[in-house]
């Protein structure tokens, strides 16, 4: 059984068992029209779960391996490249437990290793699974990232490759959002850099801050933020704390691959046809780039395996 059947299996099991109430408020007609397009808000009820008391995430930063804690000084140009701003000298303890006062901004990654806060992550998806499966099938990696923030505090110009709900659990925040498909603001270039591996290559100019939409967050409130969409944020005049739920799909696996294999065409000097002009080629690049993928695997897996050197 593939991790997409699997997946959405489970998420039908769970929907005809006795679940417990929805977590979510959802608009169908909206989440039709929008979904992957363009940002929209949704509403959900965590506003005062347990699970993200300041007491509650210092446990968890212990429990979460170090490279899974980022954070930095919160005033930062939103030029900064994301996690490149400067460090306050405190630990990770501190910086939650003094959060008010010490000016920094952290996220807590993949806290879905975490049992409780994984059932929390994936009784969030299997209602957007419900919704999602139709437009862009085969709902997998799911994943969940916890921001921590001091007030004033910005998080740099960024674009993230997932399906992303943004849920506004404490304070207040706006999201400055560009539109992913203007070319004036992110290249196609830039575009097949990122998903190629460059994360931090992406530049902020000023000439682009007059084309960004403001999206307020208030607690109770959510937004989608699609695939590679150009944001920033601006927290309000409190502490803040968001939960991000993300996830990768058909659609989005398949625009990484094809922007992937653009960035190869163009390295050799050809000029390939952007992602999303044409079908017809988007498929041939990402059916070519599979058989590629399993080609090389085919031979690896045949190769004689190198003896392994102790301390490795």
């Amino acid at each position: 059984m593939s991790e997409f059947t699997a997946v959405h299996e489970r998420a039908i099991s769970r929907s005809t068992e006795g679940s417990p109430p929805e977590l979510l408020k959802i608009d169908g007609e909206t989440f039709r029209a929008r979904f992957n397009r363009t940002p929209f808000h949704i509403q959900h009820q965590l506003a005062n779960h347990p699970l993200f008391d300041l007491r509650r995430l210092v446990a968890l930063s212990r429990r979460l391996p170090e490279e899974s804690v980022k954070y930095n000084g919160a005033g930062i140009p939103i030029s900064t490249p994301l996690y490149d701003g400067p460090r306050t000298g405190l630990s990770t303890e501190e910086t939650i437990r003094q959060i008010e006062e010490c000016g920094s901004w952290m996220v807590l990654k993949n806290v879905e290793i975490d049992p409780e806060y994984r059932e929390l992550l994936d009784r969030c998806l299997d209602q957007i699974q419900s919704h999602s499966e139709s437009l862009c099938p085969g709902m997998h990696q799911r994943e969940a990232f916890i921001f921590v923030s001091s007030p004033s505090a910005v998080t740099p110009y960024h674009m993230d490759p997932e399906h992303n709900f943004l849920l506004q659990i404490r304070g207040e925040k706006v999201l400055h959002i560009w539109n992913g498909r203007d070319r004036s603001v992110l290249s196609e270039i830039e575009l097949e850099d990122y998903f190629f591996g460059n994360r931090k290559q992406l530049v902020f100019k000023e000439e682009y801050r007059p084309k960004a939409t403001p999206f307020a967050l208030a607690p109770g409130a959510g937004l989608h933020v699609p695939v590679a969409t150009p944001h920033w944020v601006q927290n309000g005049d409190a502490v803040s704390i968001s939960f991000s739920i993300t996830f990768r799909s058909r659609v989005s696996e398949r625009q990484q691959i094809v922007h992937r294999v653009n960035r190869r065409l163009r390295g050799r000097g050809l000029h390939p046809t952007p992602y999303a002009a044409s079908p017809l080629r988007d498929a041939a690049k990402y059916y070519a780039f599979l058989a590629w993928s399993g080609a090389k695997k085919l031979v690896t897996d045949g190769m004689p395996r190198q003896p392994r050197r102790k301390g490795a």
